[in-house]
């Protein structure tokens, strides 16, 4: 496999993101299976730019050709307790296009995010995924620092990292909230006439 180069997502990176998310995810054969579900990944890549997206932690697998292979995005969100409100860090969605999964791609997306959101002074990462892939690279249930969800839930798929020694023990107790763009009933009408494009 040739070289890959992490670097931040162009706005002429746009609409080839949205492609890569949409295969990624086999969206058009999850309609046809009547599986539609939530997320739905090239929406939520293409509303997180206008909304609660994080530019500088929107980020390309390119190959040495050119090709754009994989992308992953963080974004802004929450963790509330009675009295406190802090700042943390949401990803995803991670999509890497199928012909290249398994291949490290996916690996070197979340490295470079990881890094530069320490560089940039991020305190912590929290977010749904796959509870037996992502704690190599650090991540932990997040019932060990205290948190639950919105509604106050835990398992192992909701999971957490401090980037900042400490920086979620103000929060113990709290609860997790990310961007509306993840749910499934408030945005499908908007999903289905975005995909109308593709």
């Amino acid at each position: 496999m040739e070289h890959i180069i992490v670097r931040r997502e162009e706005e002429n990176d746009y609409q080839k993101v949205e492609e890569l998310a949409r295969a990624a995810f086999n969206y058009p054969d999850r309609i046809r299976r009547g599986k539609i579900g939530c997320p739905y990944e090239h929406w939520m890549v293409h509303e997180l730019r206008h909304r609660d997206g994080i530019i500088e932690l929107s980020l390309v697998a390119q190959l040495k050709s050119g090709t754009i292979v994989g992308h992953i995005i963080c974004s802004k969100a929450v963790v509330k307790t009675e009295s406190y409100t802090l700042p943390v860090l949401n990803f995803g969605p991670l999509s890497v296009l199928p012909e290249y999964q398994r291949q490290g791609i996916g690996q070197a997306l979340i490295e470079t995010m990881i890094e530069k959101a320490k560089k940039l002074g991020y305190g912590a990462i929290l977010f749904f995924g796959r509870p037996e892939y992502y704690p190599q690279f650090g991540f932990k249930e997040a019932v060990i620092y205290g948190i639950s969800d919105a509604e106050g839930h835990n398992y192992p798929a909701f999971m957490a990292m401090e980037l900042r020694e400490g920086y979620l023990k103000s929060v113990y107790g709290g609860k997790f909230f990310e961007s509306d763009i993840y749910n499934d009933d408030l945005n499908r009408e908007a999903v289905i006439e975005f995909d109308k494009d593709f």
